[in-house]
């Protein structure tokens, strides 16, 4: 039975995050970047106030690719984002579902960016934030788990941003879920990272044992093969069966381009290791260009979309390019991982396979990551990238007491080998029994006296002095 609230107080804050080894991807190299976390207090009708919480990277150069703007000034368009979605839900101020809340907002959060140059993806990320720290605040009133909160729709999902589903379609979907209990890792291999001895793909003190591999591809056909092929053999290496899956982040600059890599994957012998491997490609074209290329012949291999996923409408729009699949990521919303997952399940039924898959390396240890796995659980993601601690050197730069508090409420979840407390992975899987806890995935918050308040975005004058 969906729950009605209103909201008393969002406030914004982040936190430096350096990280321990470059990771680059398209076209940009990360070596630190701030941590966004939110703080919603909210009253329940019938129930009382409540706090929730959440937490994600703000990610340069991926939310916003355009070349003309530089790192900081896609992290200062995250910054604003937040800030216009900030004012558009706190004039909200009757009681309403959570979802109301998110869905009387969506639209004039994306026009409203439009007007200040920022484009759908970026909109999208200040509500995304927003409505995962209302939902902890309350499912923590209420007294219930993410799980059996989601099951029983007390977030009030409907159809109205779907129109291609019914209500009926949702409340299925909800109510039949059996969230997973373990979720494997997939190992991301960035363009920078090494690849054969210490610290390779096989090294089993960077991969954590995991079975799937997620690679990174730098849109030149040539380069990626040969690089691909190196990956390959240390793959036959391991001594298990892997998978892997293949992510342009759009630098493929059209089909001509994407076709010649498909081919030397179809016909090279030295790429039969990955090829036999492969699982999917994503997002391998500019989304743009994206929305303008059916895949054709293409199709054959399966493909997700994951940049050009910036729209409630975008999912079925790609279905008709060719593309099976589509990432949830609950930095792009949760509320539209849920539907596009009802989508794939709904379409799946009719006899062809449509599929939802998790890729985020955002999630940090804490809020982030433990939010995000739980979404993934819940809709079935069966694997999925998550060694975001692998690039940043466990908690960061969040006090130890606030890593302790995580590692004792979640002692599934962390571990301290000795280099400090980190990621738990066993036998290449991240467990969820410790995210059956009231709230969001998460029985604690992070230090909120640590943290300053979310940076004021600068102007283009300011980034230019």
């Amino acid at each position: 039975m969906p729950a009605r609230l209103k909201l008393r107080d969002i406030a914004l804050f982040e936190r430096p995050v350096q990280f321990a080894r470059p990771f680059r991807f398209g076209a940009i190299t990360i070596n630190a970047t701030p941590q966004l976390f939110v703080r919603v207090e909210i009253e329940v009708e019938g129930r009382g106030v409540a706090v929730g919480a959440s937490a994600e990277l703000l990610v340069p150069k991926w939310f916003d690719k355009r070349p003309e703007l530089s790192p900081a000034q896609t992290v200062d368009g995250l910054r604003r984002s937040l800030e216009i979605a900030r004012g558009l839900y706190l004039a909200r101020t009757g009681y309403q579902t959570a979802f109301d809340l998110h869905a009387s907002c969506i639209g004039a959060q994306v026009a409203t960016c439009a007007k200040k140059n920022i484009p759908p993806l970026a909109a999208a990320y200040g509500p995304a934030e927003i409505d995962k720290a209302i939902l902890d605040a309350l499912l923590r009133c209420v007294e219930t788990s993410f799980f059996d909160g989601m099951a029983a729709n007390v977030a009030g999902i409907d159809a109205r941003l779907s129109p291609d589903l019914s209500e009926r379609d949702i409340r299925t979907f909800l109510s039949g879920r059996m969230p997973l209990q373990r979720v494997a890792i997939r190992h991301t291999v960035g363009l920078d990272d090494v690849v054969e001895g210490e610290g390779g793909v096989a090294d089993p003190r960077g991969n954590a044992g995991a079975r799937y591999f997620k690679l990174k591809l730098s849109g030149d056909p040539v380069a990626d093969a040969a690089r691909l092929v190196r990956i390959g053999k240390e793959l036959d290496t391991l001594g298990r069966d892997a998978r892997v899956t293949l992510d342009a982040n759009e630098q493929y600059a059209d089909l001509a381009a994407l076709q010649a890599l498909m081919d030397r994957l179809d016909h090279d012998p030295a790429l039969r290791p990955i090829a036999s491997r492969l699982l999917y490609v994503e997002q391998p074209m500019p989304r743009d260009i994206t929305r303008q290329s059916p895949l054709g012949s293409l199709r054959a291999r399966d493909f997700i979309i994951d940049e050009a996923d910036d729209t409630y409408d975008a999912f079925p729009a790609a279905r008709a390019l060719g593309y099976r699949g589509i990432s949830s990521k609950s930095c792009k919303g949760l509320y539209k991982s849920i539907v596009n997952a009802t989508r794939a399940a709904k379409w799946s039924a009719d006899g062809e396979r449509f599929f939802v898959t998790g890729e985020d390396l955002t999630c940090q240890a804490g809020l982030a990551v433990q939010q995000d796995l739980a979404l993934g659980a819940f809709i079935g993601v069966t694997h999925a990238e998550r060694n975001g601690h692998h690039y940043v050197d466990g908690f960061g730069e969040a006090p130890a007491a606030e890593a302790q508090a995580f590692a004792v409420a979640h002692p599934d979840r962390y571990s301290d080998a000795g280099q400090g407390i980190r990621l738990c992975i066993h036998d290449g899987d991240l467990l969820t029994g410790s995210l059956h806890a009231a709230g969001f995935a998460t029985s604690v918050h992070p230090d909120w006296s640590a943290l300053r308040p979310l940076q004021q975005p600068k102007s283009l004058q300011e980034h230019l002095a």
